[in-house]
């Protein structure tokens, strides 16, 4: 399935569970405001989820000088690909994503803990990577899904909230009970797993490989990976509802988590990525 239909696919999804949701929390006045709510978010969620992502974890953008910024240059110049803009984010969790609409608008971030943990070959590796999710269009897919999993996640706690308050309809014969909303709050965040897992787990190995090939060599990105994979178990970034939602943008899922929270991962295991990259060699 190509990107553009999946992003369709995904954000009609959406239209329809905030429809659902809407009708059963509120009756027809919130099927309408959902309809209205949901044409709303479309269009916001292609134009500017990317920014939101980005500001959702505090991230500072860089300019020509930076060493992260100078490393992206070289490597969209390599890749012949448009300069993105290049952030850091204020977490000693190592990690890194790519983000954007396409590559005319796309933007790659790193982490504090990333630049101090990794030689300059290992960023390298790293942002080729990303660069090649650029590449690859698959941006745009993936920032979405992290937008419809956060407000899935946001309106299973609409529906809780009715559920205890009665709903928002004036007759409760024709109401739904709050049973069924408390159970609509519960499968909300299961379908917000199942939104996620709509982003193909291939997408990171084709993105190894691209980076891989854009370097000239695996070995950057497998040390990277191996010490990622090690720097996020011991300096995990904060599990949170927001946080689970946009886990699948970053190269290594930046967290462990139990519960619903665990069931957010679309990141194939490390050693699986570093075995095929090898292989690959």
């Amino acid at each position: 399935m190509n990107n553009t239909l999946k992003t369709t696919l995904l954000l009609a999804g959406l239209s329809a569970l905030m429809l659902v949701i809407g009708e059963l929390a509120f009756g027809q006045a919130g099927l309408i405001a959902a309809f209205i709510f949901a044409a709303g978010f479309n269009l916001f969620s292609y134009w500017f989820s990317d920014k939101l992502v980005l500001r959702m974890y505090g991230a500072q953008e860089v300019e020509a000088g930076h060493p992260l910024y100078e490393v992206v240059r070289g490597l969209a110049s390599r890749a012949g690909l448009p300069m993105p803009r290049v952030y850091v984010i204020p977490d000693a969790s190592p990690n890194a994503f790519a983000t954007g609409r396409n590559p005319e608008h796309a933007a790659v971030a790193a982490t504090q803990g990333i630049l101090q943990m990794l030689s300059r070959d290992e960023l390298e590796g790293v942002l080729a990577h990303e660069l090649a999710h650029v590449k690859h269009r698959d941006i745009l897919t993936s920032t979405i899904a992290a937008m419809l999993a956060t407000t899935v996640l946001f309106a299973a706690r609409v529906l809780e909230f009715s559920a205890w308050f009665g709903g928002g309809r004036s007759d409760d014969r024709d109401g739904p009970s709050p049973i069924a909303l408390i159970a609509m709050a519960i499968l909300a965040p299961i379908a917000a797993f199942a939104i996620q897992a709509t982003i193909s787990r291939s997408r990171e190995y084709e993105a190894d490989a691209g980076g891989a090939a854009l370097i000239g060599n695996p070995n950057g990105l497998v040390n990277a990976l191996r010490k990622i994979e090690s720097g996020s178990q011991r300096i995990p970034m904060e599990a949170t509802a927001a946080t689970a939602a946009t886990a699948h943008l970053f190269i290594i899922k930046p967290f462990s988590a139990s519960g619903l929270l665990g069931l957010f991962s679309s990141h194939p295991s490390t050693e699986d990525r570093i075995a095929r990259l090898l292989h690959a060699r």
